[in-house]
């Protein structure tokens, strides 16, 4: 098989690392990047760890889920609630006097004065990492080994995740679950006993999050390099031949879900503390509809392309809420159906595809060495002949 890393594209990953890890927090530090686009900077990272488990999803393996966000926001909300604990001392309640337990604010508002049983172990920093791949994990094992089981596949696979993520968002809305309902969960004071809305913190979950994106792109490089990948895309094109063949297409399909759900949580978890608030909102699903739009936009299957994707159209989407936001939904239809169009295999796809063919027109326009022998090589003369 092929190297994952060509020297090429490995050089390009280790400049582009020294920018984002060590030279955007440094000048940040220095005061020539704000503070506020180094955290904007930051929710891109976090969304482009999200447009990679899509990717991973839909580009190799050909399962298009529409509840990505579902497990982008359940990493945030187990992290949340961490956070909401820690803050709860500090919120407005405790500094009235109305709130002598410490209890975050909009429990208070909603009339409890005790501390529901299944939010006292999140007091603990490690329990509520744990919980960030634990839960959406043990989800998506869950609902995946029965959908593969069934040998649910294509536009049902896509209609059930959907309905899964919109059974949550609900859940999630209501004040019953004691979640934060619409509000959600904001006003984040500490982590690790700082401040988190400070710069210095920021820098760091900054920092953390473009770590947390290369080691997932590392990750995902590696693993479709390997037979694994092999098969993982012989599914994406044909599952019956890849069943024929004697593989167990549904334990690869569970496998990639619940990989791809645990990297999704990864990235809620970095996003909630820079972004400053969740709600269910974020796991609705226009959100891994959103998703989906970047990884087409960008390329799919391509695990570059996902990246570009997430970046430029939320790029493109913070120009637009200023400038004109009642347009925005337009522009990013009319980018899809453009793309769809015009370019299919996306912005990398497409680059692709070009050097492909200029590659391909170069060699076509070279003469062949062997011709160029016999033109250049002296006539014999008479005598010799």
């Amino acid at each position: 098989m092929k190297r994952a890393i060509s020297r090429t594209e490995f050089l390009f990953i280790a400049i582009t690392a020294f920018i984002v890890i060590v030279l955007l927090p440094a000048l940040n530090a220095e005061g020539i990047i704000s503070n506020f686009h180094l955290n904007l900077w930051g929710k891109y990272l976090c969304y482009s760890v999200l447009a990679i488990s899509v990717d991973l999803l839909w580009g190799y393996t050909g399962l298009l889920s529409l509840g990505q966000a579902l497990f982008f926001s359940l990493g945030g909300y187990m992290f949340g609630m961490y956070l909401m604990l820690v803050a709860g001392p500090f919120g407005q309640f405790a500094q009235s006097g109305q709130n002598p337990n410490g209890l975050p604010d909009f429990m208070v508002f909603l009339g409890h004065t005790v501390l529901p049983s299944f939010w006292r172990p999140f007091a603990s920093f490690s329990f509520s990492t744990l919980m960030v791949v634990a839960l959406p994990g043990l989800l998506a094992l869950g609902f995946g080994y029965l959908a593969f089981r069934s040998r649910i596949k294509g536009v049902y696979f896509s209609i059930l995740t959907q309905a899964l993520t919109y059974g949550a968002a609900l859940m999630f809305f209501s004040n019953d679950t004691v979640m934060g309902g619409n509000n959600g969960f904001t006003d984040f004071r500490y982590i690790l006993g700082v401040d988190v809305r400070s710069a210095s913190t920021q820098r760091w979950l900054f920092i953390a999050s473009a770590v947390l994106l290369l080691g997932v792109y590392m990750l995902c490089k590696w693993l479709t390099g390997t037979k694994f990948g092999l098969v993982q895309r012989a599914v994406r094109d044909s599952e019956t031949r890849v069943l024929f063949s004697g593989y167990a297409a549904a334990n690869y399909k569970l496998f990639v879900f619940v990989l791809s759900s645990l990297i999704a949580a990864l990235g809620g978890a970095l996003y909630v503390p820079q972004v400053g608030i969740i709600n269910p909102s974020e796991m609705t699903t226009e959100k891994s509809l959103e998703a989906v739009v970047w990884c087409a936009v960008g390329g799919r299957g391509t695990l570059v392309g996902p990246i570009v994707g997430a970046i430029g159209v939320n790029a493109l989407k913070s120009w637009a809420t200023r400038n004109c936001p009642d347009y925005w939904s337009f522009i990013l239809g009319t980018i899809f159906i453009l793309m769809v169009l015009f370019v299919p295999k996306g912005i990398v796809g497409g680059i692709n595809d070009c050097s492909a063919w200029f590659t391909k027109w170069k060699k076509g326009r070279e003469p062949d060495s062997t011709i160029l022998e016999e033109i250049t090589e002296p006539a014999a003369s008479p005598s010799q002949s």
